[in-house]
């Protein structure tokens, strides 16, 4: 893990179980929270940003399955 992310997060799974409180996936609750007017808080939102961020750095199997067959 690269020590960015390390740094970036200060509260391990506290984003997912508000996520899964709301009955949304991770991605679908950081949707929801970065909308404009949304009501959540301002630590809600970094979280939110982060999750978005991170869900980008993880190689998706499509591809993964793209490159091996390359």
């Amino acid at each position: 893990m690269a020590d960015w992310i390390k740094g970036a997060i200060k509260r391990p799974g506290a984003f997912k179980k508000k996520a899964k409180a709301a009955g949304d996936s991770t991605s679908e609750y950081a949707t929801q929270v970065l909308k404009k007017g949304s009501k959540a808080s301002k630590r809600t939102k970094k979280q939110a940003r982060l999750a978005q961020t991170l869900g980008k750095l993880r190689p998706r199997k499509r591809a993964a399955k793209e490159m091996l067959s390359a």
